[in-house]
């Protein structure tokens, strides 16, 4: 049996799986038929974990324990800019994590965000599982471009966590490229703009006979729909407060309100020219007065509140055809993903600044989905006629005397990829350098991320200047980053396999793990459970209709009266192991019923058969 590994957009907004089946790539929909899943993790009072629509469904009456934009957190420290900004919107709680990472709280439980997103995953598993019948293992599970390492491993760790191994990350605009371009054979040139409910990229990518190659890539991992429809709610607070002198910031409820009418007047807004928010009974007060929230809100309006946003992702989009080294006439197509590309300024402004009509041929919310399973199809399968030549979406190097970022390795270097140099030492008699290994842009070492750190001793005593190492990096097609530390003089060498951290340790990671699989266990045998219920409460009623037509044919004979009252005894055990909820006696139990409705069945049937002649 061929091995079946799934394409997963695990987005902010909404999450996606999809799978190529006979050559085709398909989303799979969730139980409710949805073609796409809500990013949203919820504990419902009794402690039960909601997920997807049944965490959104509740997500008002229960804001403080409903979790959403986790994917906005994942791979962040507590002191980032991103945790201070939603530490301050959002109505659930975010602690600081025991390494500097940020921790989530729902009721009194402390979650980390890739536990959160491995729930997110677990259902995408699951929701592949029903629909091939066999488990799934193994996936290809895509992140914006501009994410950094600590942002990708966490990606990883929340897979692993989910009982998925991810066999590759893939940036979303390069998998939206590869369902774009898929099967066509095409020679084009093309910009893929992506904008959807937390992050933005743009990629420009030349495509050619099955070979996907990314020129450059750029982005803002805190600009997306999220950003929007904060706008939107804090002008409803602003003209709420000026009406009422009521300020809603406090009432959490009233918050989440809010912010659901803005997420749905922004939709509405994209092909409407006029919405109202309507919230009766938003707020009451101390003395008991009730206040109600009516307001219109128009297209124009949204522009203008939200038109400064649109044009920081075309300034991006600026630079990242600038480093590309290509002009915007070179461009054969503009491929709009992501929910928020169906707003018309985004469209209008795309347009004026590509000089070219965007193309209508792609689902902006399924397609990184689809191209993701496009990825994993061409992965296990060697036939697949398919290349994809990715970029490092970051600069590379290490920290130099005075504080200074010396990079190694570009951003937008094709991968996989090797650099090297050749540093002297700084001091008279130094023995020893440290290699602090970072990822950024910026010229201060100081301000960009500080990937690892080690350390070649047993250099020679000398003057300064005169001992030279030499520093390698080399990245894998996987983005996995290596460092090595040279003495050219002895040629004693030091290296390091980076490993980014996501705020987990190996053990809490085993631990996750082996959490995760005692609650499939858990989870398959109250499923089994509810499937067994059911079966027998169908039978159950099987019998009861049957019993009337039964009694009158048998209850005359003995044989008949045994029979009948052997089956009223099979109902009532049936009923008390139901009380129970014991799936291995009710297993036992379902053949008994299944006996006895075929029994009833055959002798309602002569009945019928002897009332005919």
């Amino acid at each position: 049996m061929a091995e079946h590994v799934v394409g997963i957009d695990l987005g902010t907004t909404n999450t996606c799986v999809a799978i190529v089946e006979q050559g085709v790539p398909k989303v799979i929909p969730n139980k409710g038929g949805y073609r796409t899943t809500p990013s949203m993790v919820a504990l419902s009072e009794s402690g039960r974990r909601l997920v997807g629509h049944l965490a959104k469904r509740q997500v008002l009456t229960n804001p403080q324990n409903t979790i959403y934009a986790a994917k906005r957190l994942i791979g962040r420290k507590w002191n980032s800019t991103a945790g201070r900004t939603v530490a301050q919107t959002c109505p659930y709680t975010i602690a600081e994590g025991p390494h500097g990472d940020i921790r989530l709280k729902i009721r009194d439980q402390v979650y980390s965000v890739p536990e959160i997103s491995a729930f997110i995953l677990q259902e995408m598993k699951m929701i592949a599982e029903a629909h091939l019948g066999v488990p799934v293992e193994k996936a290809v599970v895509t992140v914006p471009a501009y994410f950094n390492d600590n942002q990708r491993q966490a990606t990883k760790d929340a897979g692993r966590i989910a009982g998925l191994e991810v066999i590759r990350i893939i940036n979303e605009p390069t998998a939206a490229a590869l369902a774009y371009g898929f099967g066509k054979n095409l020679e084009r040139k093309v910009a893929v703009y992506d904008l959807g409910g937390g992050t933005f990229d743009v990629s420009i990518l030349a495509i050619g006979h099955g070979v996907f190659e990314v020129i450059s890539t750029a982005g803002d991992t805190f600009l997306g729909g999220e950003n929007f429809d904060l706008r939107v709610m804090q002008y409803l607070i602003e003209t709420f407060e000026e009406d009422t002198g009521v300020n809603l910031r406090e009432d959490r409820m009233a918050m989440q309100r809010l912010k659901d009418a803005a997420e749905k007047a922004r939709c509405d807004l994209s092909s409407a020219r006029e919405a109202i928010v309507d919230l009766p009974f938003l707020h009451t007060s101390p003395s008991g007065k009730v206040f109600h929230l009516q307001e219109p809100l128009t297209q124009q309006q949204l522009e203008g509140l939200t038109e400064d946003l649109i044009e920081q992702t075309i300034k991006i989009c600026e630079r990242t055809l600038a480093s590309a080294g290509v002009d915007r006439k070179q461009l054969d197509d503009v491929v709009l993903v992501g929910g928020m590309t169906r707003m018309p300024l985004v469209q209008r402004r795309v347009a004026e600044f590509f000089a070219i009509e965007p193309c209508k041929g792609v689902n902006p919310d399924e397609v990184v989905a689809l191209g993701a399973a496009i990825q994993a199809a061409a992965l296990v399968d060697e036939q697949h006629d398919l290349l994809l030549l990715d970029v490092t979406p970051h600069s590379l190097g290490i920290m130099i005397v005075g504080g200074y970022f010396h990079r190694l390795i570009e951003q937008n270097t094709t991968i996989p990829t090797r650099a090297g140099h050749v540093f002297t030492t700084v001091r008279d008699n130094q023995t020893s350098v440290k290699i602090l290994v970072l990822q950024g842009e910026s010229e201060k070492a100081a301000e960009n991320e500080l990937l690892g750190e080690f350390i070649l001793s047993g250099l020679r005593k000398a003057p300064r200047g005169q001992v030279e190492v030499e520093v390698t990096f080399s990245i894998s097609v996987d983005g996995i980053v290596s460092v090595a530390a040279k003495d050219l003089e002895t040629g004693r060498e030091q290296c390091i396999t980076v490993t980014a951290t996501s705020g987990l340790t190996e053990d809490e990671l085993k631990e996750l793990v082996k959490q995760s699989q005692a609650y499939m266990i858990e989870l398959r045998a109250s499923e089994e459970l509810e499937r067994r219920r059911q079966q027998c409460e169908k039978l159950i009623d099987s019998i009861r209709e049957l019993l009337p037509q039964v009694q009158e044919a048998m209850s005359g004979t003995r044989f008949g009266r045994d029979a009948i009252a052997k089956a009223e005894a099979v109902v009532r055990r049936a009923e008390g192991e139901l009380a129970r909820a014991d799936a291995r006696a009710l297993g036992d139990t379902l053949e008994s019923l299944d006996r006895t409705v075929s029994m009833f069945r055959n002798v309602a049937h002569k009945r019928s058969e002897a009332a005919q002649r």
